[in-house]
């Protein structure tokens, strides 16, 4: 019978998109799943603002019947505007070990980017980097965190069947925490707040945080601005960063350096891993969902580097050791063994910067690919 692709029509289509990863990876030890109600919003062209700027697709294939696989087709105009790009995206993609099915889903992305004008396919890649990115190529056996993707091996094999060659790669650092914190890094500490004037914010109330959610997300749009696949964040898009995240958000893990004008210069947002909890629950929060994550989060000795940024004119100056001491501080109190850093791209010298004086190995590995499509023919 072949495969057969069918674009995503009804509630019933989208529901069984959102669910087939979790038949794929039934027997996946490592996988983390979705928290479903997120998924719902996201994958709602009325809800999630940037089906309002892009061109999408999402795609079911079926082989002899049977669900087989999904794949996601994105063309980002905005992004490709400001950066004077033709790319297509896919992302979201997930088969079991068949190079039929895989092949059908990618080029059926593949044709529809090629009509809509564009030249090339880069992928996994969603609306932006804050989505999950990269196949997975180092770490298989490494734990996985919430917002990035878990594959197996096969995958990235079988899209380098297709022909796609690496674009960049995104790295995870692992950062040991020490016992206590090294008497030198507290002199540092010390010169880096009487010479530049400066202050180090600690919180233990999420509703201090909330005046802070702009100028933390306005700093950040102004440090990644010239990262790759970065979308700054509009105005509706920080609040809703603030809704979705703030519940789940321990503020003690959140270190914010002010100026002596009380401007936000630096920050560094981290959680405790949440990802056993959403394991427990099988990603449903409702409804008793929740209460797992914070029972994971007690638990845990993972600490999640999610996001982090200096002003440009502080870079250099021992602002992000300041932030890493107080960091390491909360973590050492609260039992914390390690820092997963997330993702960082690997020539994004800046970023890799911040923690260099902490000492750190890469251990997970993402992948990005990218294949010219200008002259495949249907």
């Amino acid at each position: 019978m072949g495969v057969e692709i069918r674009e995503v029509k009804t509630k019933q289509d989208l529901r069984t998109f959102i669910n087939l990863p979790a038949k794929i990876h039934k027997n996946h030890s490592n996988w983390v799943p979705p928290i479903y109600m997120d998924d719902w919003v996201f994958f709602n062209s009325k809800k999630n603002k940037s089906f309002s700027y892009s061109d999408t697709i999402l795609l079911l294939a079926y082989k002899e019947g049977r669900i087989a696989g999904r794949i996601m087709g994105i063309i980002n105009h905005r992004y490709n505007e400001i950066h004077n790009e033709k790319d297509g995206r896919f992302c979201f993609m997930e088969t079991w070990d068949d190079q039929e099915v895989f092949n059908a889903l990618i080029s059926y992305v593949e044709n529809w980017a090629k009509e809509k004008g564009m030249i090339n396919l880069v992928g996994p890649l969603g609306f932006s980097d804050k989505d999950p990115q990269g196949f997975l190529v180092e770490g298989f056996n490494e734990p996985m965190v919430i917002a990035a993707n878990c594959n197996f091996p096969y995958m990235p094999q079988l899209l380098e069947q297709k022909g796609y060659e690496k674009k960049v790669d995104c790295v995870v650092y692992k950062i040991m925490i020490p016992e206590r914190v090294p008497e030198l890094y507290y002199k540092i500490y010390d010169r880096v707040m009487s010479r530049k004037n400066v202050q180090v914010l600690e919180f233990t109330k999420r509703s201090q945080l909330k005046p802070l959610i702009k100028p933390i997300l306005t700093l950040l749009n102004e440090t990644f601005k010239d990262i790759y696949a970065f979308a700054p964040f509009e105005d509706y898009e920080m609040a809703d960063f603030a809704n979705r995240y703030l519940m789940i958000l321990d503020p003690q893990f959140i270190k914010v350096v002010t100026n002596n004008q009380g401007e936000v210069i630096g920050f560094f947002i981290a959680m405790p891993d949440i990802s056993e909890g959403i394991i427990a629950s099988k990603g449903k929060m409702i409804p008793f969902g929740i209460f797992q994550i914070f029972s994971a989060q007690k638990k845990t000795k993972q600490l999640d580097l999610l996001l982090g940024g200096v002003k440009k004119e502080y870079q250099g100056t021992g602002i992000d050791v300041a932030m890493g001491i107080k960091m390491f501080e909360t973590a050492i109190k609260r039992g914390m063994e390690y820092i997963d850093t997330h993702l960082e791209l690997e020539d994004n010298v800046k970023m890799n910067a911040e923690f260099k004086f902490l000492g750190k190995e890469i251990y997970k590995r993402y992948r990005i690919f990218t294949k010219g499509i200008n002259s495949i023919t249907n």
